[in-house]
């Protein structure tokens, strides 16, 4: 007996709906549950490399985020210690031609806007939202999906389910109990600024990376370059889960104060209206992909630090993958699908994992202080444009 060609998916987020779309091109029809009743504007901005941005051109979004997103000129890597800019990485054209997509910068609210616009376009893609996963449970003809709105239960027949419900994924905890998020110890403060607030060097089109002792500094322009978005990263205690708590601005800026921060950075600071902080989490690496016709994907299996600007971008590039191994069989059985999925799992385990070590091994290199960040500097420098933009290569170049 084949199987339905539906697929649930739980979590409306930017690998949820990137999977949806992905999917109903290769044929499946495809039921999103989302537990909030409307998609707000949470989170901050993201940063899309061509990895990314490539599949979001592919699934036909460029004239969507036409309008939102930036392409930055280059990527300034500076730093406390010297005052300044040690390298600036192009972009824009030279990332665009070598990799063969933009690179672009966006705030999470208009790319997820963007995503929901074509799913809701899309006649083979139902979003329910207010509708909170629950359960699921395997049979002949499938899996029966079982959520709810307020009080009313509901199921869907379905031959796969994917869990894309974010770091604190209730299908991974459904799955794998036993796999729990840890605290890294650093805390993001996020803000945005007006552009008009600052001088014109401070909301150029290009990406600023500030390093420095015990913490970093990112700023990049959003909403089509009318603001500009803010990361500080610190270290900290507090631990609570969630996107958008409210931050005491004096914490930051004592932070980054003078003299072991230059005037530029905390002209920055001080020009945010208001400051809201995420404690950051991580997805253990051993976390399982899939059990049987239940899959994870993005930050529900492997979330990780931010300081490759990747988190997005393998959540993306889960979804594309994940419909291209699904595609491949005509859910004929349990079994075929089963297969399937933990083929994607493996076909994503080992780009994943590095990146994952990647961006761990750069929040330490970002937070250097005294002769190991002389040192850093020095090699920066003697790097060059150019063979820092190679570095990328393996990360940009990926085309699944």
């Amino acid at each position: 007996m084949a199987l339905s060609r539906t697929i649930v998916i739980a979590g409306a987020g930017i690998g949820g709906l990137t999977a949806a779309l992905a999917l109903a091109v290769r044929g499946f029809r495809v039921v999103v549950l989302e537990k909030a009743e409307r998609l707000e504007e949470v989170g901050a901005g993201l940063q899309l490399s061509p990895n990314a941005s490539r599949v979001l051109v592919e699934l036909g979004l460029t004239e969507r985020l036409r309008l939102r997103a930036v392409t930055p000129e280059a990527v300034s890597i500076m730093s406390a210690r010297a005052g300044g800019e040690l390298l600036r990485m192009p972009l824009g054209e030279a990332a665009s031609a070598r990799a063969g997509a933009p690179y672009w910068v966006v705030h999470r609210a208009d790319l997820q806007a963007a995503l929901a616009g074509a799913v809701s376009d899309h006649p083979d893609i139902e979003l329910k939202l207010g509708a909170t996963f629950e359960d699921v449970a395997s049979h002949a003809k499938g899996l029966t999906v079982v959520h709810r709105s307020g009080t009313i239960r509901r199921s869907d027949l379905a031959s796969a389910l994917i869990g894309a419900d974010g770091i604190w994924s209730t299908v991974r905890q459904h799955l794998f109990p036993e796999v729990q998020p840890r605290f890294s110890g650093l805390i993001a403060w996020r803000g945005t600024i007006d552009a008009t607030q600052l001088p014109k060097d401070y909301t150029a089109r290009r990406v600023q990376l500030w390093m420095g002792p015990n913490a970093h500094l990112v700023a990049y322009p959003i909403a089509g370059g009318r603001q500009l978005n803010v990361v500080a990263v610190l270290p900290g205690t507090w631990n609570r889960p969630g996107w958008s708590t409210p931050g005491d601005p004096f914490e930051v800026m004592d932070a980054f104060a003078a003299p072991r921060w230059p005037p530029q950075v905390r002209m920055m600071l001080a020009a945010v209206d208001s400051w809201r902080k995420w404690a950051l989490f991580g997805v253990p690496e051993g976390c399982p992909w899939s059990k049987g016709q239940v899959a994870l994907l993005g930050d529900a299996v492997h979330a990780m630090l931010p300081f490759a600007a990747q988190g997005a971008g393998m959540a993306i590039e889960d979804a594309a993958v994940l419909a291209r191994h699904l595609s491949f069989e005509a859910a004929e059985s349990a079994s075929s699908i089963a297969a399937a999925l933990k083929q994607y799992g493996r076909t994503r385990q080992a780009r994943v994992r590095r990146v994952q070590r990647t961006a761990r091994q750069q929040g330490r290199i970002y937070h250097l202080s005294g002769p190991l960040a002389l040192a850093r500097d020095l090699a920066i420098r003697s790097l060059g444009p150019e063979r820092m933009l190679a570095r990328q290569d393996w990360i940009y170049g990926w085309r699944g």
